[in-house]
């Protein structure tokens, strides 16, 4: 079996030489950061907007034993109904259940990357009931059978000539179909199974624990149609999610529509309170929320690394990481990819197989510099590679090479012991296949600049 590190280094070297992919990319994300940069000069202080995030986050995760329990009691005294999953089995489990219950037959859902992190679409598929995403971009990765390249554009590594190909193929559309064709198209597909959809399933950008709501936010209208048309509505949410106070949105909104879109607000905002009510026109007749654990407390026990939980899935460091741009979403092989998902992968999913995440990263800090929480990111990266040495996840090879080192390293006599021939063959020898393939490798000199300094000034 491949080690999720090997693959990762080789799905990796692939795609950082793949110009059409990185033409893509690059351009894509080179639309986001224009568009943020624009939407970033209307807010009259984002340095303090950013500092205020941070603090009501921070207060969110020291008190989750009571915000969490508030959440619960006041969405049930509004007729919906709360669900705690441990993990990912859990949730899918208890979603079943109401699917069997209900006698569903299919489900419509709009974006979310829990239901991602949960495998909700396999798990479903599995037990041959019908899930079909409603978002544009995820339904066309659903199409391709792949997963969301990016948190906030599933289908960014794609190009409007790549759509085109796929639905001409899928649905007989003209091969040259413009992206408003392709969009209409997929309209006229989705629109009869929001109606005859029995069961919609979505996730929640903001739990609010005073009015026990779920906020969504999105730019298309699916998440309104999912949670309006089908009977039942299921929403699954990590648990971190929580904002204490409706009146946070204020900040939150703004905050995530900027950061991931460059816009003032989303297209489409919405808080929902439980199902529909007698005097309401529409809405849903069950409403459940799952609150989703799946490793969540075992990050937040992590007292240095909990500021992971901070994070509001605006996508901007993914963005600014000059890594993201050259191997791009799918090598992670995680739900959350990009600088945010290599500090809460290892904790999410065991630091054995993802540790290599949190070196896959150049520590230049544009990741920490874009947050909109201020979660100071290529610090918890380095606190990820100190827990992987503590946990003696460290080959043989690696601790061995450090510690000769360290210990050239700690003493100027034992540097220059070892002259550049000496240092150039080791170089080429152990680095050729590795750096040398596709760059041209540092040549060292014969002498370091101690020795030619002592010889020039004896």
């Amino acid at each position: 079996m491949i080690k999720f590190a090997d693959n990762f280094n080789e799905v990796s070297k692939e795609k950082a030489f793949d110009k059409q992919h990185r033409n893509i990319i690059n351009y894509n994300i080179g639309k986001y950061d224009v568009a943020v940069t624009r939407g970033l000069s209307r807010l009259i202080n984002l340095e303090h907007a950013k500092k205020k995030g941070h603090v009501i986050k921070w207060k969110v995760m020291e008190n989750l034993d009571k915000l969490l329990p508030e959440f619960e009691s006041n969405f049930q005294k509004k007729g919906g109904k709360v669900i705690w999953a441990n993990n990912a089995e859990e949730a899918n489990q208890e979603i079943l259940q109401i699917i069997k219950r209900s006698g569903a037959k299919s489900v419509i859902k709009s974006k979310s990357m829990v239901t991602e992190e949960i495998h909700l679409n396999e798990f479903l598929e599995s037990h041959e009931i019908e899930s079909l995403e409603s978002d544009l971009g995820e339904y066309i990765v659903q199409l391709l059978g792949q997963k969301p390249y990016h948190i906030v554009t599933p289908a960014m590594h794609l190009s409007k000539e790549n759509i085109a190909q796929l639905f001409h193929e899928k649905f007989g559309t003209p091969v040259d179909a413009t992206p408003q064709q392709l969009t209409l198209k997929a309209r006229e597909l989705l629109r009869d199974k929001y109606l005859s959809a029995d069961i919609g399933i979505t996730g929640g950008n903001f739990l609010i624990a005073d009015t026990g709501s779920i906020a969504l936010t999105e730019n298309e209208g699916n998440a309104r149609l999912t949670t309006t048309f089908p009977k039942i509505h299921i929403a699954i949410v990590g648990i971190e999610k929580l904002i204490p106070s409706i009146t946070d949105l204020d900040l939150f909104w703004p905050m995530l529509s900027t950061h991931g879109t460059g816009q003032n607000l989303t297209v489409y905002n919405t808080i929902l309170s439980g199902p529909r009510k007698a005097d309401e026109t529409d809405g849903p007749e069950e409403m459940y929320v799952i609150l989703l654990d799946n490793g969540r407390t075992d990050l937040l026990a992590q007292k240095d690394q909990r500021q992971g939980l901070y994070c509001i899935r605006c996508g901007a460091c993914l963005n600014g990481c000059p890594i993201y741009k050259n191997v791009g979403g799918h090598t992670y092989e995680t739900t959350y990819s990009g600088p945010i998902g290599s500090i809460i992968t290892p904790h999410l999913r065991g630091m054995q197989d993802f540790k290599h995440l949190s070196y896959a990263s150049s520590l230049c800090g544009k990741c920490s510099e874009v947050c909109p929480v201020k979660i100071d990111i290529h610090s918890m990266l380095l606190l990820n590679r100190r827990d992987a040495v503590n946990q003696k996840l460290a080959t043989s090879s690696e601790k061995l090479g450090w510690y000769f080192w360290k210990n050239s390293m700690l003493k100027r006599s034992k540097m220059d012991l070892v002259g550049g021939k000496l240092k150039n063959f080791v170089m080429n020898t152990f680095f050729g296949k590795m750096w040398g393939k596709n760059r041209t490798l540092p040549k060292v000199e014969q002498q370091s600049f101690s020795k030619q300094w002592k010889d020039r000034n004896k």
